[in-house]
């Protein structure tokens, strides 16, 4: 992948797997913000929303995360921890490099810090957790890009239930 100064969304969307709506959606609710917002042009039109590479690699850990089913209040209450107790941005915490490194077990989201510190980031995260032994069955966090293309299901919808509106059929009653 070769990497340049900005992303749009329809790209972001390509490399992590989340759609442009998601992406829409987490702007607007503020969980993930990009990095060149949207803005209104005088013709009356939008423009489109930009992301950084660090906004890139941040969205596929969030990404992967979502798809092992972490819920968004969980994402929001990670993504605030870190910059609470810890100071950092995603990107900080991921690869190893920086005052922290996140490790998962597939249900929770651990910090842990350059002096051996462990902290369960979507439970408690002001509290140390004891840990005895090795990490075990903890697996570090990493930025992935998606490959290939998403399975397309009937009339090219992407893994998703038709809704009523779309011609979906009505439960029994």
């Amino acid at each position: 992948m070769r990497l340049k100064k900005y992303y749009s969304a329809r790209e972001v969307a390509g490399l992590t797997g989340l759609t442009a709506r998601q992406l829409q959606w987490w702007d607007a609710h503020r969980l993930f913000r990009a990095s060149v917002p949207s803005r209104r042009t005088d013709a009356g039109g939008f423009t489109e929303r930009r992301y950084t590479p660090v906004d890139l690699l941040e969205l596929m850990v969030l990404a992967d995360l979502r798809r092992h089913g972490v819920s968004v209040a969980r994402l929001r209450r990670l993504l605030g921890a870190l910059k609470t107790r810890f100071g950092v941005r995603l990107y900080e915490a991921i690869g190893g490099d920086g005052p922290v490194t996140l490790l998962t077990d597939g249900t929770d989201v651990y910090a842990r810090t350059a002096s051996g510190e462990f902290y369960n980031l979507l439970q408690n995260p002001d509290q140390p957790l004891l840990v005895i032994g090795g990490e075990g069955d903890l697996k570090e966090l990493s930025a992935k890009a998606r490959s290939g293309r998403r399975k397309r299901g009937k009339r090219g919808e992407r893994g998703r239930e038709p809704h009523r509106s779309q011609g979906g059929s009505r439960p029994p009653r």
